[in-house]
């Protein structure tokens, strides 16, 4: 890979950065460091749940709130009968909830996953749920409440809060904020969490100002890295037109360690409370609905993550010379790696931009390396 950066760090410290290459292959590129920016792409998804989670916590929304009450047109959803099959579909039996989109249990998909006909139809709507390339970008809706509203329009995979299946329900879910806010939803994100821990290398939209810190993103062709959106030219120099919750954010190691740090904190990070202990203690746990055991289709190498909290995953169980039950992350889909373990009150942050996100694993050799440095790892110890 072109260039790397980690951010670690362990209870009121600061973090170490480690980082080793540049932002790209060019010969005047710069060193990759704390503040180089990447594409987080579903990174964003903690943001956003802990958005809505500061909204539970203030009375504004409720878990299991049908979602229908902010937007009405997922008021009468149907469910697919045949979904490798048809488009055939029936009433849904339960109405889908704030719980259902934090933790992708809404039956709604994405795009690029589930059976092909469902696949088409959100295709053809428009519905990528984050940036496109021009053409794409003129059939997509162009607002976030226009997305919503279409994107209720097609059936869903699964009868709500019945399975686990990675979809477009945290992008929803900012519509959802915006209407329960008042505000909208980028502007929420701004004001309540981005402003007051710091975090002035969190973006949608690139300012110029900060472009020469933008990484290049690549894919392998044919055993070749090949640039696909260039840091000079990136669409993220240009508004999207809609933010999407999902995916939309653009960050630096030493930002997201901030946000880390705070959810580390209990809800508080250098005397800024962002949310009370109990809030950060419930997003957190293992929020799936009575059930559903486990996480699937979406993931990187988590397959002991059987559990999943507000916007990413949460390990039930300890993993042998790994992390401990209670960890809580999620990843991009150009690789980046972020997670906090409660027991040992550790937090990582991997920023990397390349696709596929598993052409290296990256995640379990962080994760063996990190843990390998105590043979028993508790509160009490230090990583070194």
């Amino acid at each position: 890979m072109p260039g790397i950066v980690a951010a670690i760090g362990q209870g009121d410290a600061p973090p170490t950065f480690i980082s080793s290459g540049r932002i790209s292959d060019d010969a005047d590129a710069r060193p990759a460091g704390p503040d180089s920016l990447w594409r987080i792409y579903s990174m964003t998804k903690p943001v956003t749940a802990m958005a809505a989670m500061m909204l539970v916590e203030e009375g504004r929304l409720e878990l299991d709130q049908p979602i229908s009450d902010f937007i009405p047109a997922f008021g009468n959803m149907r469910v697919l009968e045949a979904p490798d099959h048809s488009l055939a579909s029936r009433p849904a039996k339960q109405a889908i909830t704030v719980r259902h989109l934090l933790t992708h249990t809404s039956g709604l998909s994405y795009q690029f996953l589930g059976p092909k006909t469902l696949r088409q139809e959100y295709d053809r709507l428009g519905l990528l749920g984050g940036r496109a390339d021009a053409a794409g970008r003129e059939r997509q809706p162009s607002t976030l409440e226009g997305f919503a509203d279409r994107v209720a329009t097609l059936p869903l995979l699964a009868e709500p809060g019945t399975q686990w299946n990675y979809s477009v329900g945290i992008d929803i879910l900012g519509r959802v904020i915006e209407v329960a806010s008042g505000m909208p939803f980028d502007r929420f994100v701004q004001m309540r969490i981005l402003d007051p821990l710091g975090m002035k290398s969190t973006y949608w939209t690139i300012p110029a100002s900060a472009a020469g810190r933008l990484a290049t993103n690549y894919a392998w062709v044919e055993g070749r890295r090949v640039p696909v959106d260039p840091g000079a030219s990136s669409d993220w120099l240009r508004p999207n037109g809609v933010t999407y919750g999902g995916s939309g954010l653009v960050s630096s190691a030493r930002d997201y360690d901030r946000f880390l740090q705070m959810l580390a904190g209990h809800g508080c990070v250098d005397g800024v409370r962002l949310l009370d202990r109990e809030t950060v203690t419930l997003a957190l746990s293992n929020l799936l609905p009575p059930g559903v055991q486990r996480i699937g289709e979406g993931t990187p190498d988590t397959t002991a993550a059987e559990g999943f909290g507000a916007g990413g995953w949460v390990y039930l169980t300890d993993v042998p010379q790994g992390v401990r039950a209670g960890t809580y992350g999620w990843f991009g889909a150009a690789g980046t790696i972020a997670f906090i373990d409660p027991e040992t009150n550790v937090r990582v942050t991997v920023m990397v931009n390349y696709f596929p996100a598993t052409k290296w694993p990256v995640h379990s050799d962080i994760v063996r390396t990190i843990y390998a440095n105590s043979n028993q790892i508790s509160g009490q110890h230090q990583i070194k």
